[in-house]
């Protein structure tokens, strides 16, 4: 598994840039997969442990508020269960979807210099006995991640 982080400074308050936040938004702004579904999330009891990944702090994606979004690409299609936080949301992968074995990621807000800081954090593992494909595929979700930031910044100047 690899962890992978980018950050940036963008000119919009915090509450400008929660207001354009959303889990269809984010992933447009990822710009490898397009949304096909999304819904909310209802618990059905259980902890869903088996349908997602463990981290030490990650939030329950299971309990709670949260919405699925469904998303895909030439051939591939998986749930990312979206979890609104304090200060931005985390997602994760949900269910079985090859390549993929875990996807998670966190996106804070927080205040700085009269605009923000957005961070995103993600750990991504490919279930593939391919030599380094985590390394790649933590090359390809840090590429995500600033573009993604990339993105945000543009729409909200």
């Amino acid at each position: 598994m690899r962890e992978v982080e980018a950050s940036r400074f963008v000119a919009a308050t915090p509450d400008q840039l929660h207001r354009r936040l959303t889990p269809e938004t984010v992933i447009a702004a990822e710009g490898s997969f397009t949304v096909r579904d999304v819904r909310e999330h209802v618990d059905e009891g259980g902890d869903g442990g088996e349908e997602r990944g463990e981290a030490p702090e990650a939030p329950d994606a299971t309990d709670g508020d949260a919405t699925d979004v469904v998303v895909g690409g030439p051939g591939i299609e998986f749930t990312l269960r979206f979890t609104e936080l304090e200060h931005g949301w985390y997602y994760t992968k949900i269910g079985e979807a090859a390549p993929i074995d875990h996807l998670e990621t966190w996106l804070t807000v927080e205040p700085e210099d009269e605009g923000s800081r957005v961070t995103m954090r993600s750990a991504v593992a490919v279930g593939l006995s391919v030599p380094f494909i985590d390394r790649i595929a933590g090359w390809k979700r840090r590429g995500e991640l600033q573009r993604a930031l990339d993105a945000l910044a543009a729409d909200v100047s």
